[in-house]
């Protein structure tokens, strides 16, 4: 049975925290509704009602031209080792970007990933589990390094020049905010 939570409570944190796969959605009022698997150790519990992710240099950048047009986003948890659950964090997000006065510190909480492109900051108003006897059980094998392999080999001018040529809007056409990233 599904139970609907104000934060975080200490289990659930830790549940979030061993998690090696989540899934983010985002939507702006029209077009397209996005839906991304994120890996890599790139979430952090803030407070139990906030978290940060850092999202690295992708073939699209969905989430940033979403937020830009409505803030609300979805993360998406589920337990494919020990007990069933599926755990959802809603809330309202907001970008933070290599020039922003906030980047520094986040970023101190992440590994050093070669690619990383914006933190999203997650204000938790409703956290929601269920029961996740459906979702199956898999087996972890090993993170992939093919992406950051192509990020240590690029470099970060071409980073940036990957950013202006294919991040800067949505499939549906929307401005990510990312050129503010490469002018500064």
């Amino acid at each position: 049975m599904a139970k609907q939570l104000p934060a975080l409570s200490a289990h659930l944190q830790a549940f979030v925290e061993a998690q090696r796969i989540f899934f983010a959605g985002t939507a702006a009022p029209e077009g397209r509704v996005n839906l991304s698997p994120k890996g890599m150790d790139s979430l952090r519990v803030l407070t139990p009602t906030r978290v940060a992710w850092l999202n690295v240099t992708g073939s699209g950048n969905e989430t940033a031209a979403h937020l830009q047009r409505s803030p609300r986003m979805t993360l998406m948890f589920c337990a494919f080792e020990g007990p069933p659950l599926i755990l959802r964090l809603y809330g309202q997000a907001h970008m933070i970007q290599p020039a922003d006065p906030e980047w520094p510190g986040l970023l101190s909480l992440f590994p050093d990933l070669p690619g990383a492109r914006q933190i999203y900051v997650l204000d938790i108003d409703l956290v929601q589990t269920s029961c996740g006897m459906a979702v199956p059980t898999f087996s972890y094998q090993a993170e992939r390094d093919e992406l950051n392999a192509l990020h240590r080999r690029m470099g970060p001018e071409e980073i940036r020049s990957y950013w202006l040529r294919r991040n800067t809007h949505s499939i549906d056409g929307f401005p990510t905010g990312i050129q503010t990233t490469v002018d500064t």
